[in-house]
């Protein structure tokens, strides 16, 4: 094993020739995650002049021994290189791993991944990855071709009706106001500063919703919690009492559904609750016998004791948020049951669950959610919060399966948004390229066309300021209040940033997210500075213009919904891709160097509609520095 020849074989001699690239066609005909059974073909392109005899692909699926299968001669490729090919298929679900290699008059030589998908000779390397889901695996077509907004519900807008059952404690401030984010502020409680935004708030601004095309609403918790982010769940049962009632709820969904086309879906935390809770009550606000209360009480399994009562496994670390035992099956009843949480709120009328920390919920707690979820509306989509690649995420000590088939339906696309923040302000088109194709390269094809697109949330901060303020991260809340709003010449940069931004974000393969304001200009920091309240009164209005627009352009197109995504550009700080379908093509470009650029787009381009900036001419297109364009033509 491991051979030598001399180096003059290993380097091709044209710069086009790899001897594989699992990221194009010519090399590997789906460039994406196979259903079992599904075949994929495999090629490589070997130089004529190492004498190949026997070409191998090795592949093993996790965690087991590799198998290796020989490849057939396929016939030449010029007159200097060979092609060897073969299908692979699988029948069962998982990640699998493959290299291939040669036998030559000089040994065994090794095909491995040097990179950005890139095949070629090496001792030793990474294996590619393929990605093989269940062949039953379909994901709601409601949402593909859509666009989510994204509602933190206390700061959005407020009806003015009235509330009851509030408790006297909680702080509540004056519309506008900067939340609160000094210690001295809260009087030592955190997150007790309300602005009273609300659930009739949100029907009242549907109209303005449906302006911007939006699709999907995703609302932050909004069970009765103790906290302006409630996130530290009180009662799963019960809406929070300043956000409004069950009867709101179901006027919302029904409202929104049947006049605007708009479904809602909302925030799950399963994976902790707030101690201030009917399950652990450690203040004994409520009636019931919490878990701290008692050892006999019937959410005392749930939760993680360590020296009973008062030492307890919590949210990192965080003493408010005690963790729960998502296994023990008294919990997993009351969320997943007939009659469970979950269940109960989809009857409301809601189109969805987004999971909270989904890499905290073991594997036994997931597959019973998505079984109670499809159950109950099959149509209703499951979206996890999981900030890195889903197909290859460790947690619990094991490798992850939620995109396998028999759990979520798509995740918060944290590598997405960035990719297109960082080529936005650092220009590298390179580095965009790759970490999108990566994703589209290991992801089903149908989680794909549902990933949640955001490039900002309440746990970031707001886009603007990421592209145009300086960095927070690592600052304290002093230095970030001290820089939460831009100059005024860094703010109208920002809005030309954002411009090109959500471009990008509006055009990639899945569904764009909008987080609350972000279409008007606001500014932020990280929490809490990123949850001010929504500004009606100070808008700026090109920039919501220019979302009105992108969303009726996505409205309009739909290649949007399922189209392949084609490289067809990329040069240090320029890109242009195709999505494409059978029948239409959607070609964006954007040049964010200093000097103009000349991008060759075909002859089939000459009679393209121009939806945004520059038209093609004589099969190419002109970008002056920070342009773009964005055509559509008819296959």
């Amino acid at each position: 094993m491991g051979g030598y020849y001399p180096p003059a074989f290993i380097v091709l001699t044209s710069s086009d020739m790899q001897i594989f690239n699992s990221r194009k066609t010519e090399y590997k005909d789906k460039i994406r995650a196979i259903a079992t059974d599904e075949k994929v073909r495999l090629r490589i392109i070997v130089p004529r002049s190492m004498s190949c005899s026997c070409a191998n692909l090795c592949v093993h699926k996790e965690n087991e021994e590799n198998v290796c299968y020989s490849m057939f001669w396929a016939g030449m490729c010029g007159s200097d290189y060979e092609y060897w090919e073969l299908h692979f298929s699988a029948t069962s679900e998982g990640l699998y791993w493959y290299h291939f290699e040669l036998d030559t008059p000089w040994g065994r030589n090794f095909v491995y991944n040097i990179g950005s998908g890139v095949g070629d000779i090496a001792p030793n390397g990474n294996d590619f990855q393929q990605t093989v889901y269940s062949k039953d695996f379909v994901t709601p077509d409601w949402l593909k071709g859509g666009l989510i907004y994204q509602i933190f519900p206390d700061r959005f807008y407020n009806s003015g009706s009235k509330k009851t059952g509030v408790r006297e404690s909680r702080v509540i401030r004056n519309w506008g106001d900067e939340p609160y984010w000094k210690e001295e502020q809260m009087n030592g409680v955190w997150n007790n500063d309300y602005f009273c935004g609300d659930l009739k708030g949100i029907e009242e601004k549907l109209p303005y919703l449906a302006d911007l095309c939006v699709s999907c609403i995703y609302l932050n918790p909004i069970f009765e919690a103790n906290s302006n982010h409630r996130y530290d769940t009180a009662d799963y049962e019960k809406i929070d009492p300043l956000l409004g009632t069950e009867d709101d709820l179901r006027s919302l969904c029904k409202k929104a559904k049947e006049e605007y086309g708009i479904s809602i879906i909302l925030d799950g935390v399963f994976s902790h609750t707030g101690c201030d809770s009917k399950y652990f009550n450690i203040y004994s606000n409520y009636d019931s016998v919490g878990a701290y209360n008692s050892k006999s009480s019937p959410y005392f399994s749930w939760y993680k004791f360590i020296n009973y009562p008062n030492e307890y496994h919590s949210w990192w670390g965080i003493n408010l948020l005690p963790e729960v035992i998502e296994e023990d099956e008294s919990y997993r009843n009351y969320i997943c049951g007939k009659d469970g949480i979950l269940r109960k709120w989809l009857r409301c009328g809601i189109g969805g669950w987004r999971l909270d920390v989904a890499d905290e919920l073991p594997d036994i707690f997931l597959d019973d959610l998505r079984k109670a979820v499809k159950e109950e509306n099959s149509n209703a989509v499951i979206i996890g919060e999981v900030w890195e690649d889903a197909t290859t995420k460790f947690a619990y000590g094991e490798r992850r399966r939620y995109l396998l088939g028999e759990q979520l339906d798509s995740v918060m696309n944290y590598p997405f948004a960035d990719a297109v923040l960082n080529f936005v302000r650092f220009k590298n088109a390179d580095a965009f390229f790759d970490s999108v194709l990566g994703i589209i390269e290991n992801y089903p094809p149908q989680v794909t066309n549902v990933l949640m697109n955001h490039i900002g949330t309440h746990d970031t901060e707001r886009a603007i300021n990421r592209l145009a303020g300086e960095d927070c991260e690592g600052r304290g809340r002093e230095w970030q209040h001290e820089h939460n709003k831009l100059s005024h010449y860094d703010y109208l940069h920002g809005v030309s940033l954002m411009k090109l931004a959500s471009l990008l974000q509006y055009t990639l393969p899945g569904v764009p997210s909008l987080y609350y304001g972000d279409e008007i200009g606001m500014m932020g920091c990280k929490d809490p500075f990123n949850r001010g309240c929504m500004q009606w009164d100070n808008q700026n209005e090109e920039l919501l213009r220019w979302y009105k627009r992108l969303g009726e352009i996505r409205r309009g197109c739909h290649v949007f919904k399922e189209g392949d995504f084609v490289p067809v550009y990329c040069s240090h700080k320029t890109v242009a891709y195709k999505r494409s379908d059978a029948t239409s093509e959607v070609l964006v470009a954007v040049n964010l160097d200093e000097m103009p650029i000349e991008i060759e787009i075909g002859t089939e381009w000459e009679n393209s509609y121009t939806l945004l900036g520059n038209t093609a001419g004589a099969g190419r297109i002109t970008l002056e520095p920070f342009r773009y364009a964005m055509l559509t033509r008819v296959k």
